[in-house]
């Protein structure tokens, strides 16, 4: 059987979009290995195909990037492989590496625009060097993927290289029955807003989305689920404005069950903001779960998550993200209920799915079992 090994730089655990693509190659009949990193508060990890995830020394910056690369090169350089999967920059240098001195084909996913990333701006020099690395490597590379059109036309500019966009949408099935409110310690008769994921970042609205409950009545409560770097900030403003009964953090959970408190909700919000190249042409994983989950939406005026509402109108969109804009806008979208936006919702989750999205991949991956012996 051909062998592909997948290479990430997170703990494997919440990152779906990986997941979905080694389950699908999988079922293709490829023996899937993904390579990630253990971390000390690492979750339990089992899944269909097989997993390792390497200890390391360094946590973050430089040094970790430093120390990741070098482990995956010599993983890569002396395990089995008829592919290589490079997800993000960040493992791209060792992947491209061995696929050299290997011989190997390369696929490479850039789930974002790596260099415009909002933790790059104020850091000219490190920026630099990601560039210096992607400028290198990325007009050799044959197989190119990302999340949208905007990063694929952005890339195709800069490199004249041409990308295909998969967007990261859920798998085909059945929408989430909704968790029990009870069970979580919140009010049926609450209006429930929520933004959820593992990227509750700075710049992402949640800020003036806690400000603009003051301006909303008390029955409108909102929902954190996830973690962040915004989140620590989150929690004092909550504290500071005495919000701290209407303001819910959750912690991270699977994606079941990130899934069904998301269906018990009323409202989903993605706020991000126009502050950097990176979220401006960004298309969250969480529209696509409100949708899955049946609740209607109100986000920010990016161009991707735009084409997205309009296309299949399944809530609204705010020009500014500031908290009169919010609550003007979960106001509105209150007073037409979830029922006015239910049809479009089911429509929308009909037609939006991985297993069609995913497709521009497989028959990739088709083009390398010509030889199927791994070395």
């Amino acid at each position: 059987m051909a062998r592909v090994v997948v290479s990430v730089t997170n703990d494997l655990v919440n990152d779906q979009r990986v997941h979905k693509v080694c389950s699908s190659l999988q079922q293709q009949n490829w023996e899937v290995l993904l390579v990630g990193r253990q971390l000390a508060d690492s979750a339990p990890l089992s899944r269909s195909y097989t997993t390792h995830r390497m200890r390391l020394f360094f946590r973050k910056g430089a040094l970790f990037y430093a120390e990741y690369n070098v482990r995956l090169f010599f993983f890569l350089l002396f395990h089995k492989a008829n592919v290589l999967h490079s997800n993000d920059l960040d493992t791209l240098l060792a992947n491209y590496l061995v696929a050299k001195l290997r011989s190997l084909p390369l696929v490479y996913d850039s789930h974002e625009y790596f260099t415009g990333v909002p933790e790059l701006q104020n850091r000219q020099r490190v920026r630099q060097i990601w560039e210096a690395i992607e400028a290198w490597i990325f007009p050799d590379l044959q197989h190119v993927f990302t999340v949208n059109e905007s990063i694929a036309e952005c890339y195709a500019k800069l490199y004249h290289k041409s990308l295909t966009p998969i967007r990261n949408i859920p798998m085909r099935s059945a929408a989430p029955l909704p968790a029990s409110r009870a069970s979580l310690g919140l009010k049926e008769s609450d209006f429930l807003v929520i933004n959820q994921g593992t990227g509750i970042n700075v710049d992402r609205g949640m800020e003036e989305l806690v400000e603009a409950l003051l301006l909303l009545p008390e029955d409108v409560h909102l929902v954190l689920l996830g973690k962040g770097d915004a989140i620590p900030a989150l929690k004092k403003k909550v504290d500071h404005l005495a919000l701290h009964e209407r303001v819910h953090f959750f912690p991270p959970r699977p994606y079941a069950e990130m899934m069904a408190i998301t269906a018990c909700c009323d409202l989903g919000v993605s706020l991000d903001k126009n502050s950097n190249a990176n979220y401006r042409m960004s298309l969250p994983n969480k529209l696509f779960d409100f949708i899955k989950a049946g609740i209607p939406v109100l986000t920010t005026q990016l161009v991707e998550v735009q084409k997205v509402v309009d296309s299949y109108q399944i809530g609204r969109t705010i020009a500014t993200c500031d908290a009169t804009a919010i609550a003007q806008g979960i106001t509105s979208m209150r007073q037409e209920g979830k029922e006015a936006y239910r049809q479009a919702l089911q429509k929308a989750s009909t037609e939006l799915y991985w297993e069609r999205e995913v497709i521009p991949l497989l028959k990739t991956y088709e083009q390398f079992r010509t030889d199927s012996s791994p070395n």
